[in-house]
């Protein structure tokens, strides 16, 4: 459907800088302490996964091969929920 109304504006997907920010990382530094703050900063970068996405997309991965990738990931998810529960028994 096309309008003549010259004043309509029609929306727009904004810009990749006007794009509002989820959450995102963030570290206090206390007393002028860097080198802790920075190992904050690490930590919950790794834990996020943020560096495992980054260093996964620096190249192309085949989409059968991210489908194995992920199903060796399942299986150690298995894994690993497996172990626990035997040893909590």
């Amino acid at each position: 459907m096309k309008t003549f109304n010259k004043t309509y504006d029609k929306p727009r997907r904004p810009n990749f800088k006007e794009r509002p920010r989820d959450g995102g990382l963030e570290v206090t530094v206390r007393n002028g302490d860097l080198e802790k703050a920075l190992k904050i900063f690490k930590r919950k970068i790794q834990k996020s996964g943020l560096l495992k996405d980054l260093k996964q997309k620096a190249f192309y991965e085949k989409p059968s091969e991210k489908k194995q990738r992920r199903k060796k990931e399942a299986v150690k998810r298995w894994r690993k929920i497996q172990k626990k529960l035997e040893e909590q028994l």
